[in-house]
């Protein structure tokens, strides 16, 4: 079974305070494209204007450091094909590592399900979220998780000048960041394979995922 874990992309939308939302337009209209191919033939090629912080979007350790790998440069064992690991943290308002230190994270992706993706597209959304604690976002480090994943605003807390110790510590360390996620209550804590691979895009270190988990059968 294949779980859907994206947002919708649509013109407008606001991912993060202050990020302008996506513009859709239109290179080549169907009506266009008839006087370019054959009768009865046409075809539409849209253009968008997309700020890279949009949607389900996932972070390269180029997005904090200038010598990180970018998109292009990120292996694709990262960010695709991952064993899961969900970490249910609803009603919390962050993820302590009291929640993680009897797990084991190698090589997996981490998934923390806060529920705040039911705020998703309002102004509750976009305020007093739940974020990862400095002191887990560590030991995950630490312990070799492959991919970290939220489904809220951002895996940090974010005060106006805030530090951000979660992508310091865990982009320092390789492992990329999907924030935004939604749809973790639909899969089990273990027992499924993640993937999240944004295009291969170089001189960027963010851009939006169709992220999806496939579920093996029982």
């Amino acid at each position: 079974m294949i779980i859907e874990l994206s947002h919708r992309i649509t013109e407008g939308m606001t991912t993060y305070p202050g990020i302008p939302g996506p513009v859709l337009g239109t290179h080549l209209s169907r009506e266009d494209s008839r006087e370019v191919y054959a009768e009865g033939t046409e075809f539409h090629i849209g253009t968008i204007t997309l700020t890279a912080n949009t949607g389900t979007y996932l972070d390269t350790p180029y997005h904090r450091y200038a010598e990180g790998p970018d998109l292009s440069q990120l292996p694709i064992e990262r960010m695709a094909d991952l064993p899961g690991l969900v970490v249910r943290a609803e009603g919390r308002p962050s993820v302590g590592l009291d929640l993680l230190r009897e797990l084991d994270v190698r090589g997996r992706a981490v998934l923390l399900h806060t529920g705040w993706d039911r705020h998703f597209g309002t102004d509750a959304y976009l305020r007093d979220h739940p974020y990862l604690e400095p002191e887990a976002a560590a030991w995950l480090a630490e312990q070799g998780a492959a991919l970290v994943g939220i489904d809220s605003l951002n895996i940090d807390a974010t005060p106006p000048k805030g530090e951000r110790p979660a992508h310091t510590l865990l982009l320092a360390a390789g492992i990329p960041l999907v924030e935004h996620l939604t749809g973790l209550a639909r899969l089990p804590v273990s027992g499924f394979r993640f993937h999240a691979a944004p295009p291969m895009i170089a001189g960027l270190g963010t851009f939006p995922v169709r992220a999806y988990a496939v579920v093996r059968a029982a």
